[in-house]
């Protein structure tokens, strides 16, 4: 999944507030056109305004979690509401709504999952970090564990467990006992490579600080509309944010991963 492109697959009401909170465009507070306001008061969240052809005055929003461009006419009357494209099929909309919609969405995403509480599987200076919400009871987390190897040993990958509970009534209780492991990183190595005969034994009783992340990375997980495991996140060569659900396919692999 683009972040770039596919945001509005996602539940994110409570991030998307937060980034566009620091928005300089917001900051601005630039006085919106009659016709603009009556999309704004439509639900529209009016991000920032951008140049447009042919007379025309574009505007970045957000409505329902998805990033809407909208053009307003040289009269001021009219307002056109989707993608723009020129006369050689270029979509003039693409470039103003990933600066001032999709960016900040990802960085904002990126950063509250670095926020998160995780355990870290690979060097710490790997050049390349993924993150994942993670279930001890996911065979599906496991498999992509184990696909993970090569690129981890080789201190090119380092994976970012965000531990939650999902799957069994123990899941939460497993978590916490790797969350409060003397080692968590060991804990959570051990824990994968004896796959099913794994000897992880949940936690009777939960500590109320570890409990508390437990309870974060949960919502976290509701906040990103992420509703299975392993949910991976990762930035493509070119800096954007993707997401992968489940235990990927070989090539799809390759590009998480990057080259071995």
């Amino acid at each position: 999944m683009n972040f770039n492109r596919k945001l509005l697959n996602l539940g994110m009401t409570t991030l998307l507030g937060a980034a566009l909170l620091q928005s300089p465009a917001l900051q601005a507070a630039e006085e919106l056109p009659a016709a603009i306001k009556k999309i704004e008061a439509k639900g529209a969240k009016i991000i920032g305004s951008f140049d447009a052809p042919s007379g025309m005055r574009g505007y970045a929003a957000q409505f329902q979690n998805r990033g809407m461009a909208l053009y307003l006419t040289p009269d001021g009357k009219n307002v056109l509401v989707g993608n723009l494209y020129d006369a050689d099929g270029k979509d003039l909309s693409l470039a103003p709504l990933q600066k001032l919609v999709y960016e900040p969405m990802a960085k904002q995403v990126w950063a509250s999952m670095e926020k998160s509480h995780w355990i870290a599987d690979g060097k710490k200076d790997a050049p390349r970090v993924i993150y994942l919400f993670s279930d001890p009871n996911c065979p599906y987390c496991n498999m992509f564990w184990e696909q993970a190897r090569p690129w981890v040993d080789s201190g090119k990958v380092q994976l970012r467990h965000i531990m939650v509970g999902i799957i069994r009534e123990d899941s939460a209780a497993k978590s916490a006992a790797l969350l409060a492991a003397k080692n968590p990183q060991q804990a959570l190595h051990d824990h994968e490579k004896a796959g099913k005969g794994s000897s992880l034994k949940a936690l009777g009783k939960i500590p109320a600080d570890v409990q508390a992340k437990l309870d974060a990375n949960m919502q976290l997980m509701t906040e990103l509309d992420v509703a299975a495991t392993p949910a991976i996140f990762y930035l493509d060569e070119q800096g954007n944010l993707q997401q992968q659900q489940g235990a990927p396919s070989p090539d799809k692999l390759a590009k998480i991963m990057g080259p071995k």
